[in-house]
């Protein structure tokens, strides 16, 4: 049995891997060679990297691509996309391309209230939590004026608070229910700081509020935190053509191409079994164009997929129709994003992404990433109702099955030709493979 390691944070970088590679390893000078290999050569940017996070040893790289041809609201894009998902670059470019020759996107941003929260129990009367919350809301903002001081000059601050009662679902539960505007920011750290005051601001003048009995003034702060859950922070995004103007294959017919479109829309937001990978292909678009601008895409993920459950079943987060002989195409999410804090202003490829972007504001972002997302959901969908979504995704998959097969360059070569009017399988390449190099033994 391995034993527990103390004070292991306090030790070096070189330390750390020392202990790693010799207690987890049977070949401790491999894996030390190989994190070493992935550090930095400058060391600048290493001890950069180091400290974006705790007991750092090495970096886990993902490939940086660009998709071009993003006409968003009459402005030209390339849009940058982190991600290890073989597919995902070349459908979002594809779809973008044919967009581009129909008008392109259309976005808009609906609104950007983000959402804090103030957990408490109190087990008093009702009425007297509601008059004693009304006598102190001025002072609560009054107690922040330090915090929101620098917000407010850039247009954002506290925007919203209310007493709620939640004791219907767990008894003595109620809360501050907070809103925010942060404006290029994403905020967390702002609003944590408010939320923080508020909760100690209300805790320590209960004692002062004459109507409470002793035990009333023992409210309880559980805890003070943002929400990731933003349905009032939403962008729109769409794309919409003559039902003629839909298809670039003569084979394919428009209408029916259509009619099958709308159709695995409304099975998505029929089904929650589809409606899940339905909304998986969204992410790819969204959770790489997020990571690449330096924004936290685990938040952005819990937050859509929470609103595709607002209404009780989880469901598509794009729609699509047909009316008039015009097909539409759009989706409505809520994104917190932020281009100013964070990782936008100390990651280097981060401010190249942002720049590559033309420095768009926290708006023009949010209106990039939900067309991001819906032209990976336009080319995903295209795909399953014409020629299956295998046969582009396996083609593009086909390099990483001859890398774990070791292939050279030129064996590569002859695969990509040879299965350029075959399907690709893991199998059928695997066996292909064995079967050339047996020929070339």
């Amino acid at each position: 049995m391995i034993a527990p390691i103390a004070g292991f944070s306090k030790f070096s970088k070189e330390e750390k891997i020392e202990w790693l590679a010799n207690t987890y390893f049977h070949d401790s000078e491999a894996v030390t060679a190989l994190l070493k290999k992935y550090w930095n050569s400058d060391e600048k940017l290493q001890k950069l990297h180091d400290e974006f996070i705790e007991n750092t040893i090495t970096n886990f790289y993902l490939p940086l691509g660009i998709a071009p041809n993003f006409l968003i609201n009459d402005t030209m894009y390339a849009v940058p996309m982190a991600i290890e998902e073989s597919s995902v670059v070349a459908a979002a470019s594809k779809a973008a391309k044919f967009w581009l020759d129909r008008g392109g996107f259309k976005a808009t941003v609906l609104s950007t209230e983000k959402v804090g929260q103030v957990h408490f129990m109190y087990f008093g009367a009702t009425e007297k939590l509601q008059r004693y919350f009304e006598s102190i809301k001025p002072e609560l903002f009054a107690a922040t004026k330090h915090i929101t001081k620098n917000m407010e000059k850039r247009g954002g601050g506290i925007t919203h608070i209310e007493l709620r009662d939640k004791t219907d679902d767990l008894n003595g539960y109620f809360q501050l229910h907070c809103t925010f505007e942060t404006v290029d920011s994403m905020g967390a750290n702002f609003i944590n700081s408010c939320l923080e005051q508020f909760a100690k601001t209300f805790e320590s003048n209960t004692a002062s509020f004459a109507e409470f009995s002793a035990e009333e003034k023992d409210i309880q702060i559980v805890m003070s935190i943002l929400s990731n859950y933003v349905p009032n922070c939403l962008v729109r995004a769409e794309v919409n053509c003559p039902v003629a103007d839909l298809t670039e294959n003569e084979n394919v017919d428009a209408d029916e191409f259509a009619e099958k479109f709308v159709r695995a829309i409304q099975i998505a937001k029929t089904e929650p079994y589809r409606a899940v990978t339905h909304n998986k292909g969204i992410m790819n678009g969204i959770d790489a164009v997020v990571l690449a601008t330096g924004n936290d895409f685990r938040a952005i993920e819990a937050g859509i997929h929470a609103y595709a459950a607002k209404d009780g079943r989880y469901t598509s987060l794009t729609d699509a129709s047909v009316k008039d002989g015009v097909f539409r195409f759009w989706i409505e999410i809520p994104l917190s994003l932020g281009t100013v804090g964070g990782l936008t202003s100390l990651h280097p490829l981060v401010k190249l992404a942002l720049e590559m972007l033309g420095e768009p504001n926290a708006k023009e972002l949010m209106q990039i990433v939900a067309v991001a997302g819906l032209a990976q959901n336009f080319a995903a969908v295209r795909s399953l109702v014409t020629t299956g979504i295998q046969k582009g995704h396996m083609k593009m998959h086909l390099i990483n099955i001859l890398n774990q097969l070791e292939a050279t360059e030129e064996e590569k070569a002859y695969f990509i030709n040879y299965f350029k009017d075959k399907t690709v399988t893991h199998s059928a390449v695997v066996n292909a493979f064995s079967e050339y190099k047996s020929q070339h033994a």
